[in-house]
This record gives structure tokens, C-alpha cells and sequence, in this order.
């Protein structure tokens, strides 16, 4: 007799769940969260979230990615400086509002939580670099950046301080810092000495 697949999951209920533990994320912070609590403000059983999520961290990342997906769009203005001064502002903007508050808890949570950390690599992190890759390479084609930069090095080096400023140093991100760091990064890749 072959066996029947389980009920599907109900997306009213998933998005309620979902809906539940970012509201939770944002009102009291990761840690504070349980898997009652999302439970419990979702109208569900805690049974019912752990037969589609492993666990709380998995819950509460699904909820904070689907809250805050959004298209991204990638800059041409026809200067890589620019649009790279576009992506960091956007960046900034959104790592310096409440829901970008969330993000470096997560940061800090996956200093202890290598799934935390694999997740929000892959699903925040690597997207956006994508997009700094692809304006560096454009850059290179058009001729504004010479041709032997290192393009991953030139994203940490445009993209570290931002981090910096914000985790360890508690200065501010504001449109001048972001224009600083981009033209002091150009000046590096583009000076003809550096092999």
C-alpha cells in the first residue's frame, strides 16, 4: 500500500506563524523569543510549528526574511562610484532603522550559532554582494576601474568599515561617511602602483 503524503501546510497558518515570531523579534529581541510565545500569539500549537520548523531559530529567521524580502534592485547610473555610493547608503539606511536592528542581533546570535550565521550569510548577505560584484565588474568594463583589482577584496574593503562603525565603533552612517569610504576605496583601486 503506498503511503499518502502528509497535509499540505496551510499558508494561513504558516503566515500567521511567520507574522507572529517577527512581531515577537521586533518587540522583544531574539533571545527573549520561545517557541510557545510564537505559539501562542499565532493561534497554534507548538506542535504544529515544530513539524515544519526544527526549532526556534529557524522560525524566527523565516519570519524576519519573508517580512523584510525585497526586490533588489541594482544601481546603473553609468558610475560604479555612484551606484556602489547607492547600494551603502541603501544598506546603511536600512542597518540603522528598527527592522535593521534585527540583523546585528543575528550577527551577534551567530557568533555562538553556526546555523544563524549560514542563514543569514546566505539569504541577506551574499545577495547583496552579488550586486557590489557586479557594479565593480561593470566598473572594470567601461573602464572607470583598472583591470587587475581584486573585486572581492574591494567589496570587504568598501563594506568593513560600514560593519565596523556600526557593531564595534558606535559612530554614525551617515551620506558623508558612506562618500568617504567609497572615494578612499577608488583611490586605492584605481592607483597604478598596486599590482
Amino acid at each position: 500500500m503506498e503511503k499518502k503524503p502528509g497535509r499540505p501546510r496551510s499558508e494561513e497558518t504558516k503566515k500567521a506563524i511567520l507574522s507572529a515570531s517577527y512581531g515577537l523579534l521586533l518587540e522583544i529581541g531574539f533571545k527573549a523569543i520561545t517557541v510557545e510565545g510564537i505559539a501562542e500569539r499565532a493561534g497554534v500549537s507548538k506542535a504544529t510549528i515544530y513539524k515544519w520548523w526544527p526549532g526556534k531559530a529557524a522560525v524566527v529567521l523565516d519570519g524576519f526574511f519573508a517580512a523584510t524580502e525585497e526586490q533588489l534592485q541594482i544601481p546603473d547610473t553609468g558610475s560604479a562610484r555612484e551606484d556602489l555610493f547607492i547600494q551603502t547608503n541603501t544598506l546603511a539606511a536600512f542597518l540603522t532603522s528598527e527592522k535593521g536592528r534585527v540583523i546585528t542581533e543575528l550577527i551577534a546570535e551567530g557568533q555562538s550559532n553556526q546555523n544563524i550565521a549560514d542563514e543569514y550569510r546566505s539569504r541577506y548577505f551574499k545577495p547583496r554582494r552579488q550586486i557590489a560584484r557586479e557594479i565593480l565588474q561593470r566598473g572594470v568594463q567601461r573602464g572607470e576601474i583598472r583591470k587587475n583589482i581584486d573585486i572581492e577584496l574591494t567589496i570587504d574593503l568598501i563594506f568593513a568599515p560600514i560593519f565596523y562603525r556600526l557593531l564595534a565603533a558606535g559612530g554614525t552612517l551617515d551620506a558623508a561617511y558612506l562618500k568617504d569610504i567609497i572615494y578612499l576605496a577608488f583611490e586605492g583601486i584605481n592607483f597604478q602602483g598596486i599590482k
